[in-house]
């Protein structure tokens, strides 16, 4: 009520020109005392005048001689008064989408002047200017990326350089990825640019580490496998180590399997890893060997069941294996199983046997020999055709090296070095016929330092004559445990051959009983074989990686 009251006494005070203008404020103040009061009535009566009251509470100014005093009448309204342009006008929603238009329009035609197909990029957010998109494809090409690389994964253009790129790729250097290899990560897995540091990547690499995966190996985790970055901690990662260790994977195991074979986290369970452990459960492969063979070699679940390991099997059966010796053969070299086109090498395989070994050579022999050497499918000409040779020129016939090899084809894969000196000593020390050998062609199979000196001088010290296989064909403690006997009868010695008949003599081939640290020892072993075996056998294994 005081504003209303001062108004027309500030307006009193002016000089008295002319009686109208008197009247007037008069007048006004005469209608804002009468409005106020209706104000407060209305107030009163719950409703609230807004209308009148704003009408009347507008400020005069300080002079009416520049300016006439407009009247206001209670009847009337207003005139309303001329709005002064704002300098800051906003353009409207069409003119924004109109230029939002324009800009990725800009975008789109300079994306398609350097090659890239812009297609894919409608409803995605790109930046407003060339520049900026310049900046993007410059970076990326700076990391070793083509314009077909862009253009297999042209989302990829959505990430900022500087919120996205660069904090994903600067982890991935904490962690210890070499830069020489971003080009093909990025290749491989560009989504991880989208993702963010601290809520995607971190728990993933958390979890690894959770695994027994040494921090050193991670980065070589993620550049084999960079797609494990995008898989959630709960889903198909988890459930997949969780049937491994159920069947049998030893649970320290786990690090290293992961560590060679990351491709595990990203196998479904059900669809996958099951059916392939249930197959080999049905080739009469215990459980806890096929845990074993896993932990040795992760990749064999990579095989595809249906396209190469149940093809393969079949292959194997009809080159005359025997099925009760499938199971040995994919425990001894799994890799068999995976290779795609098995039939055509076993048939070329047993076709080379067969121009190596002129005299006697059987289809059934074929079988044999993959029985007792199933990586003799992947051993080439030339180290058979030297072995052979060598056999030869011991005095051997090529009948009796027929034999020799239907009796153990590891003797085309020995190192031929290692292969001399065992037989100079068998000719020169031992003084044996040669017929010890083709009943025992394993002879050559056994460490000369290790095994075959020890043993043979302690036979000749307690005057004991043996055939090779009772010499050899046991273990350590076997032995020493028959040099407690005075005498060996023949029908005991007989006996004691057939109960190790199935018994391999190659233990390095087959170690899955064993634990890592018991492999070990195994180590010298493997020297013992042609160089040129293991760079095929190499060979074939990188294909299946």
């Amino acid at each position: 009520m005081a504003l209303g009251v001062a108004k027309p006494t500030y307006f009193l005070i002016q000089t008295d020109s002319s009686l109208a203008i008197r009247f007037r404020l008069i007048q006004s103040f005469s209608f804002q005392t009468s409005s106020f009061r209706n104000l407060s009535l209305n107030r009163n009566g719950g409703r609230v005048a807004r209308m009148q009251a704003s009408s009347t509470s507008m400020d005069f100014p300080p002079t009416t001689r520049s300016r006439p005093s407009r009247s206001i009448h209670p009847n009337t309204n207003p005139a309303p008064l001329s709005t002064a342009k704002s300098l800051y006008g906003r353009p409207s929603l069409k003119d924004m989408r109109n230029e939002k238009a324009a800009n990725r329009a800009r975008v789109y035609e300079f994306l398609r002047g350097i090659g890239i197909v812009p297609d894919e990029l409608d409803g995605l957010e790109l930046p407003v200017t060339v520049d900026v998109m310049s900046e993007r494809v410059e970076f990326l090409r700076s990391l070793g990326l083509t314009i077909a690389d862009i253009n297999n994964y042209p989302l990829v253009l959505g990430c900022s350089v500087k919120k996205n790129m660069i904090p994903v790729l600067d982890y991935l250097g904490k962690l210890g990825a070499r830069k020489s290899t971003f080009t093909e990560f990025l290749r491989r897995y560009p989504q991880v640019l989208h993702a963010s540091v601290v809520v995607d990547l971190v728990p993933v690499v958390k979890y690894l580490q959770g695994m027994d995966v040494k921090p050193c190996d991670i980065p070589k985790v993620l550049e084999r496998y960079p797609e494990v970055l995008g898989f959630k901690l709960e889903g198909t990662m988890s459930t997949s180590v969780a049937y491994l260790v159920g069947i049998g994977v030893t649970r320290r195991q786990i690090g290293p399997v992961l560590t060679r074979y990351p491709e595990i986290l990203g196998m479904r369970v059900g669809r996958v890893i099951k059916p392939f452990v249930e197959y080999l459960e049905s080739l009469s492969i215990p459980r806890l060997v096929i845990a074993r063979l896993i932990e040795k070699k992760p990749y064999i679940l990579g095989f595809d069941l249906t396209d190469q390991v149940k093809p393969s099997v079949e292959a194997l059966l009809e080159s005359g294996v025997d099925d009760k010796a499938i199971a040995s053969v994919v425990t001894q070299y799994p890799e068999i199983v995976g290779m795609d086109d098995l039939k055509p090498k076993l048939l070329a395989q047993r076709h080379l046997l067969e121009s190596i070994i002129l005299v006697g050579f059987e289809p059934e022999d074929f079988g044999r020999i993959m029985e007792k050497m199933p990586q003799i499918v992947s051993l080439a000409r030339a180290p058979m055709v030297k072995h052979v040779a060598f056999l030869q020129g011991c005095g051997f016939s090529m009948k009796q090296v027929k034999e020799m090899v239907v009796g153990c084809p590891h003797l085309l894969a020995l190192n031929l070095e290692i292969m001399k000196r065992s037989f100079e000593y068998f000719h020169e020390e031992m003084e044996r016929d040669l017929e010890d050998l083709i009943a025992f062609p394993a002879f050559f199979t056994y460490g000369l330092e290790s095994t075959v000196k020890p043993r043979h001088e302690l036979v000749s010290k307690k005057l004991l004559k043996c055939s090779l296989a009772w010499l050899l064909n046991c273990s350590d403690e076997k032995f020493h445990e028959r040099m407690t006997y005075d005498s060996i009868g023949i029908e005991e010695m007989e006996e004691q051959e057939e109960e190790e008949a199935e018994i391999s003599s190659v233990s390095s081939f087959l170690q899955l009983q064993k634990t890592p640290e018991e492999e070990s020892t195994y180590s010298d072993e493997e020297s013992e074989y042609d160089s040129s075996f293991e760079e095929e056998s190499d060979d074939e294994l990188n294909d299946h990686k």
